[in-house]
């Protein structure tokens, strides 16, 4: 009998997992969770960052934004909260609103700038020239 290695499965003793069904279903998890923080804590920031990210993962990116909005109101000074509003507005092709809020993170400190060039939640952005053109006053002449 040939010898199974200690870190493969035993065959059969495991099932199958449709992968998105297991995000959608994590995502209202977590937004169900957030929103229960939110109710007890309405400034709960850690419960507002939960459900932005979990919103947006669900697709569900006009109540991202709303979140996101009222993160920043909270948190005036966090150039992350910025960023994930420039991903909401981006997300919902609000391109003048993205770009600015993109600009207030950078002056706020933010820079990821591997980052912004990868994430999906900007591609809309991304499009606009003025999307490089921050970059480059912002980056200068080390910009890939």
């Amino acid at each position: 009998m040939a010898s199974r290695r200690s870190n493969e499965p035993a065959p059969g003793r495991f099932i199958s997992v449709d992968t998105e069904q297991a995000d959608r279903i994590f995502s209202s998890f977590e937004i169900r969770v957030a929103k229960s923080l939110l109710n007890k804590d309405a400034g709960n920031i850690e419960a507002l960052t939960l459900l932005g990210a979990a919103l947006t993962r669900a697709g569900r990116h006009e109540e991202a934004l709303e979140i996101d909005l009222r993160t920043t109101t909270l948190l005036r000074n966090e150039p992350t909260a910025f960023y994930n509003l420039a991903c909401s507005y981006s997300m919902l092709d609000r391109i003048d609103e993205s770009i600015a809020a993109l600009t207030k993170a950078l002056d706020l400190g933010y820079r990821d700038f591997n980052h912004m060039l990868k994430d999906a939640d900007l591609k809309n952005a991304r499009r606009d020239p003025r999307f490089r053109d921050l970059l480059r006053r912002k980056w200068g002449k080390r910009q890939p």
